[in-house]
């Protein structure tokens, strides 16, 4: 009888297990969002810069998302896979550079960090740990280089206003695929660019052709702010 218990505990802590992978492998590309600074800062909540200053005027992270092409996402995949600060020693100083958190109240970027890792990163752990989750995020900034893109086609975060195409246009020629725009409303009511979402493939280093994009509320006209 207890022989018959114990095969029983190993069957269910194996289906446990496989249910949880399965969880883990279920999606079918990723969203890679970053965020322009000048829009974050000028939304009606205002911002905080991080403990190590101001940041540069350029995009930030804001994550690595596994999506669906039904456009579902899943999230929190795995409870146990907590956010390990020890694993990102080495590349911590890219992090405060590149993955900034200008959420208040102002922080060393470990809490947004750890959000990210738990809600989005859990659900890739098929194919990353969470070292190599965070830096493939590093990678695809440098390799997408948003900024240098839109400067390249005379859109500068100057407060001017710019066309959504012109500024999809500019991306795609940089990129080599087209981008999702989210925007946000300043006090004055101004459509301005807030966030760039690419999507990748499952490995998290090749960007594709985005099977979905997100909804957006762009006007035609953008606002690209300063900061």
């Amino acid at each position: 009888m207890k022989y018959d218990s114990s095969i029983l505990i190993i069957k269910l802590l194996i289906i446990q297990y496989l249910s949880a992978l399965c969880v883990a492998q279920d999606f079918d590309f990723f969203y890679f969002v970053q965020q322009w600074p000048g829009a974050y800062c000028d939304k009606k909540q205002s911002c905080c810069y991080p403990k190590t200053g101001k940041p540069a005027a350029d995009f930030s992270i804001h994550g690595l998302w596994p999506n669906n092409k039904d456009g579902s996402w899943p999230s929190n995949c795995d409870p146990d896979s907590v956010f390990d600060r020890s694993e990102l020693s080495e590349i911590m100083s890219s992090l405060q550079q590149d993955w900034p958190s200008l959420s208040c109240p102002s922080s060393n970027g470990f809490r947004f960090w750890s959000h990210e890792w738990e809600k989005h990163g859990t659900c890739s752990e098929s194919e990353m740990d969470q070292r190599e989750y965070f830096e493939a995020a590093l990678k695809l900034k440098a390799k997408a280089n948003l900024l240098k893109s839109l400067k390249a086609s005379g859109i500068e975060p100057d407060d001017e206003f710019y066309t959504m195409d012109s500024i999809v246009e500019a991306i795609k020629e940089g990129a080599g695929h087209a981008p999702g725009i989210e925007c946000n409303r300043d006090s004055a009511g101004n459509s301005q660019l807030y966030q760039v979402y690419m999507c990748v493939d499952t490995s998290g280093a090749n960007f594709i052709d985005c099977p979905v994009f997100p909804r957006s509320k762009c006007g035609s006209r953008i606002q690209f702010p300063k900061f």
